[in-house]
């Protein structure tokens, strides 16, 4: 079967280590069922993959890949969720100490077929194009969780993206949008700044401004560049979810403005099977669609690798892969 994978890892040179070629299929684990993947997203994961973080030597080639949609091999179209809980794991997925992502231990969605648990599909409402269904598992349950689960703010709020332009991000500022919060974004970018008010933003200001006001909650996935300036824009008793550090770990927690101003800092991750049927749900409801930056045929996956490694992206990179 056709699949994009890793062959091997480089941190300097990831896209090195990508391949797009033929691989075997491989025999099914018992209790897992087959998806033929019509349509997979990029991740940030992907890249780290290719630089062998979180992916060890011994499990090469791994497909890769979080996010798909597809039909099984009942004919049913679903979407995959991407979080592996270990056998017998009952309730929330994402506190499982031994969870793993698709493309960790078990073959990612880029490719013709991939097999993950029986309760790992979620059924596809029938208004959504596949495209847009394969962009929820990752980036877009991870955004909706931070926003409806972990976050202390309520809809009227005021809250701020920081680094609008990723996945997260602008499913972050579409959803909080759609649900009635007042949205700040920040971005180094003005063309990014810009996209952010067509999606539903209501300002966007250079990244490290100082706003206008405080802010009940601020959603922050970049770490270094940005941690100093999401706690100081936060009104006494806010909070920042964190679900990541793309830039690098904050040099500093900055612990007497956290303790001064009763400030609280949310760790974020992922989402449960349940998060990502109501997301789907929601996307129907209320007429939301993820911004999808390029599409690209799975055989053309490398140009997806390029564009996101380059930065140079605004929304969801996706993959056909055919009918």
């Amino acid at each position: 079967m056709r699949a994009v994978f890793a062959e091997s890892m480089s941190a300097e040179r990831p896209l090195e280590g990508l391949r797009v070629d033929e691989l075997p299929e491989q025999p099914a684990p018992e209790g897992f069922r087959r998806v033929r993947v019509l349509a997979s997203a990029l991740n940030h994961h992907d890249l780290w993959s290719l630089r062998g973080v979180g992916l060890g030597p011994d499990k090469l080639p791994m497909i890769l890949g979080c996010d798909g949609a597809g039909l099984d091999d009942d004919g049913n179209e679903v979407i995959i969720h991407s979080v592996i809980s270990s056998p017998g794991w009952q309730g929330d997925e994402t506190l499982d100490p031994r969870r793993s992502l698709l493309s960790e231990h078990h073959p990612g969605t880029m490719a013709d077929y991939v097999w993950v648990p029986a309760r790992n599909l979620v059924p596809k409402p029938a208004d959504l194009t596949f495209e847009e269904a394969a962009c929820l598992p990752t980036s877009w349950l991870t955004a909706y969780r931070m926003l409806f689960t972990t976050s202390t703010a309520s809809p009227g709020s005021t809250v701020l993206v920081q680094g609008a332009g990723g996945g997260v991000a602008t499913a972050l500022i579409s959803l909080a949008a759609a649900a009635g919060y007042r949205v700040w974004v920040t971005s180094r970018s003005g063309e990014k700044r810009e996209q952010a008010l067509e999606l539903g933003a209501q300002d966007a200001f250079d990244a490290g401004a100082r706003l206008p006001e405080r802010v009940d909650v601020v959603f922050d996935s970049v770490g270094e560049a940005t941690w100093a300036h999401s706690l100081k824009a936060l009104k006494p008793g806010g909070a920042v979810v964190t679900c990541g550090a793309t830039s690098g770990p904050a040099p500093s927690a900055d612990l007497n403005r956290v303790f001064f101003l009763q400030l609280r800092v949310l760790g974020s991750t992922m989402g449960t099977r349940d998060e990502l049927g109501r997301l789907a749900q929601f996307l129907t409801v209320s007429g939301v669609r993820p911004r999808i930056d390029s599409v690209h045929a799975l055989d053309d996956a490398r140009r997806g690798f390029e564009r996101m490694e380059t930065g140079d992206v605004f929304g969801k990179v996706v993959f056909t892969h055919g009918s």
